[in-house]
């Protein structure tokens, strides 16, 4: 098979036929690059300068992907979003508490800290609806213009990074929505009400869950409204996510999914199919098998990262089932127990696992289960990437 280019290898994929090997992502979305502390170290085993290298996301910790290491390990896709412009904006209006955190309200007014000297990432520290409230309150909250700030509004500039990416680098495009908006619409209400009167809301008052998880689905709308107006003809991949499982078992009932929750994705889906040819992307961590047959439902065309330590995850059996109608993206290799703490040995070993249950027809991009966090080993990486070129060839 002659040598496609990385971003005709992707569409390949992505349209379920066999490229001539495996696509590749590292940093093509905020759900599968590399925390800063790793990619720090990366940079020099790889043979490249260091640098003090952007955010795609703050909160996460995680990097955006330089050309230099891109070129280096093959990485297929790249990030078409302008976050780090965006977070160095978040960057400069953290401040350090007395506690010992560094720590900053978004746009949503959702606290957000971390430890300043043992920090690996940002945790929520303030809901701003928590509590009793009613649709009063909800009237009154100061709901936010996602087209405040000057980056956002910049979609110009965006059209030129997505078709130098397209023409220039000939990677695929994948698009996100900018900062916590990414978050999806269950997401951004759990974090808006807290954990513990969100998941009490979905039984005791569904009506004020359903009302607050509307209107953040309708100001995700709004925002890809204009976004894809500006380049939806351009992209590739759309990014959507709303974390639904845990380790074991769903977060929600399938039943409560339904009742609630899915009725949003459905529209919003929806929405976005009708302004792009692009695919959605989705993503949910956890054991989520009982769910797949509703976010095909729904819409979505990829599934990330298919975290297959999870109870129900198995590759070989969820390429089994859903592979027809699902687009695989991550679970290249399990992270909870290999990749982090294994040896290079066993990497290989699980990635030659995963990559033969995977890539069989297509449908199916390269990517660890998550990103790669700050304590993975450098040895690993390179083991991971090196298996990936020998075997990953149709």
């Amino acid at each position: 098979m002659a040598i496609m280019t990385s971003r005709d290898r992707v569409l390949a994929s992505l349209d379920h036929r066999e490229p001539d090997r495996v696509p590749l992502d590292l940093g093509g979305t905020e759900n599968t690059s590399i925390h800063m502390k790793a990619y720090r170290r990366l940079r020099p085993r790889l043979g490249l300068a260091e640098i003090e290298p952007a955010y795609l996301d703050f909160v996460q910790q995680i990097a955006l992907i330089d050309d230099d290491v891109a070129e280096a390990i093959g990485s297929d896709v790249r990030s078409a979003s302008e976050s780090e412009l965006r977070w160095a904006d978040i960057e400069e209006m953290t401040t350090r508490t007395d506690d010992g955190y560094l720590a900053f309200h978004d746009e949503w007014g959702i606290g957000w800290r971390m430890p300043v000297d043992s920090g690996w990432y940002f945790d929520m520290f303030e809901h701003p609806l928590s509590g009793i409230i009613s649709a009063g309150d909800l009237d009154a909250y100061p709901w936010p213009d996602l087209f405040a700030s000057s980056v956002l509004l910049d979609f110009g500039n965006l059209r030129k990074r997505i078709t130098d990416i397209a023409g220039r680098e000939q990677r695929a495009v994948a698009l996100s929505q900018i900062g916590v908006t990414a978050g999806g619409p269950l997401e951004l209400f759990t974090w808006l009400r807290g954990f513990e009167d969100a998941y009490i809301d979905l039984i005791a008052d569904p009506l004020l869950a359903d009302r607050i998880i509307g209107r953040v689905a309708d100001i995700k709308m709004a925002y890809w409204e204009k976004l894809l107006d500006a380049v939806g003809d351009v992209v590739d991949v759309v990014i959507e996510s709303d974390d639904l499982g845990g380790q074991d078992q769903p977060l929600i009932s399938p039943d409560t999914y339904r009742r609630v929750v899915k009725p949003h994705h459905k529209r919003l889906y929806d929405f976005i199919h009708q302004r792009t040819r692009a695919k959605i992307f989705f993503h949910s961590c956890g054991a989520i098998r009982s769910m797949i047959p509703d976010l095909i439902e729904v819409g979505v065309d990829i599934l990330n990262p298919l975290q297959v330590s999870a109870a129900g995850m198995d590759s070989a059996e969820v390429k089994r089932d859903f592979g027809r109608d699902l687009v695989f993206w991550g679970g290249g290799v399990d992270t909870q127990h290999v990749l982090g703490s294994g040896s290079p040995r066993d990497v290989r070993e699980d990635v030659r696992r995963r990559l033969g249950d995977l890539m069989p027809g297509g449908g199916f991009v390269f990517a660890t289960v998550h990103n790669i966090q700050g304590n993975v080993p450098e040895e690993n990486l390179i083991a991971m990437w090196e298996t990936v070129r020998e075997y990953g060839k149709y």
